[in-house]
């Protein structure tokens, strides 16, 4: 099975090396040694404002006229950039608009969760192109990396021959330490063990004949909305992020954060007050197993909830004591964060129905509003923008990062 993907991926684009960054922000160097990130400063100045015109990037990156087209020329050749219509002005030459090329690259994302594992081939501009799916009672490390096996040839022959090549990597976004879980999935902790010993990512490079990388899931899912998100983006922000577990990610200045260990911001066992006195943890309260626990104590099948992601079947009453709940403990958890950090805005996302998911993000803000905020400063709570996909999305965007954006926290482990 490896050498026939093998096969389908032959021939790599060619991999330039990234320079550190010195600085955040879109400051370009004029020296020649640079071109490396200068290339990668102005894929992601274009990803992140849209199509811009020559005189533009040599405006905001201060970089000379000469050395931005250069570089545009050379990335709309490698097929990374294409043209827009010209834009005529009163006066001078026409500024032509230069914009992500969709087929410029691909990227696999790949998500093992406690219930399902989804699988997605996705474009330079963050479009999927393809998605497999396969849902069981807990995860195994054969189950995983057989099922990327079988999907993978029939998402590769999806794509014309000579765009094969240009599938960079794959990410995998996944719960770090699957076997302390056990209890909480009811799968056997023979089972569960393997992932202590399997070494996942290079069994999984064995298999794509790709460079694999792993990330924490609910940091991948906040990396979808800071590469991948839609309207402003905060520079400072927290993640929460609704799986079987919520889970969470951090970014500041822009930039994701992942943390010494790589699972920076994860708050699930945020300690929070009970009605009762007793402190209890976050993913006590606000994830998805809570719900479906609620719903088969109250005799209703909680099996679609891992299925689907765009309709639940959840009697009002235990939906609503479920929002509720959660809400008023990210309004908790908030107010802990925002006191440690100067945060803009907290984004809610998950894998939930989008009436769900804003109107959780409704009840957060009011119990927000109801906590005494004396001394911190004011955090808006808002909806993401990326939707039940962004674990997904996050896995593909870390390759993609890694290859093509500047001054992000690459994952230190590449297969």
């Amino acid at each position: 099975m490896a050498d026939s993907t093998e096969n389908l991926l032959r021939d790599p684009p060619y991999d330039r090396t990234s320079a550190e960054a010195a600085e955040a922000g879109y400051r370009g160097s004029n020296q020649s040694g640079m071109r490396a990130h200068n290339e990668r400063l102005v894929l992601s100045l274009v990803r992140k404002q849209g199509a811009l015109a020559k005189s533009d990037i040599a405006r905001i990156t201060g970089l000379s006229a000469q050395t931005v087209s250069v570089i545009m020329r050379a990335l709309e050749q490698d097929g990374l950039l294409v043209r827009g219509e010209p834009v005529r002005g009163k006066i001078g030459q026409p500024s032509v608009p230069m914009s992500l090329a969709a087929d410029g690259a691909f990227f696999l994302g790949l998500k093992i969760g406690r219930r399902s594992a989804d699988l997605m081939l996705v474009d330079f501009v963050g479009g999927v192109r393809s998605m497999h799916r396969r849902v069981y009672r807990y995860p195994t490390p054969g189950a995983v990396v057989a099922f990327v096996a079988e999907a993978l040839p029939g998402m590769l022959v999806s794509l014309p021959p000579d765009m094969r090549r240009r599938v960079s990597g794959m990410g995998v976004a996944m719960p770090f330490q699957l076997w302390n879980w056990v209890q909480a999935v009811g799968a056997p902790q023979s089972e569960m063990d393997e992932w202590r010993v399997r070494d996942i990512q290079a069994e999984l490079a064995s298999v794509t004949g790709l460079p694999v990388y792993v990330q924490n899931d609910a940091t991948s899912a906040c990396g979808a909305e800071l590469v991948f998100g839609t309207g402003d983006r905060p520079k400072d922000f927290l993640y929460f992020y609704f799986g079987y577990f919520i889970g969470g990610g951090l970014v500041l200045n822009g930039q994701l954060f992942l943390g010494r260990s790589g699972n920076a911001a994860g708050v699930g066992p945020l300690p929070l007050p009970g009605p009762d006195g007793r402190m209890r943890r976050l993913f006590d309260v606000a994830s998805m197993s809570v719900l479906a626990r609620a719903m088969e104590e109250a005799g209703e099948s909680s099996d679609h909830l891992w299925e689907t992601p765009t309709e639940w079947c959840v009697s009002e009453r235990i939906l609503r004591a479920w929002i509720e709940e959660a809400a008023e403990g990210l309004a908790l958890a908030t107010l802990s964060a925002a006191a440690l950090l100067e945060l803009e805005a907290v984004l809610i996302d998950g894998w939930m129905p989008p009436d769900i998911r804003a109107l959780v993000t409704e009840r957060t803000r009011a119990a927000l509003d109801r906590l005494d905020l004396s001394g911190i400063t004011p955090v808006t709570v808002r909806e993401g923008t990326v939707g039940a996909q962004a674990r997904s999305l996050g896995a593909a965007a870390i390759p993609l990062s890694q290859r093509y954006m500047i001054d992000q926290n690459a994952p230190a482990r590449e297969g």
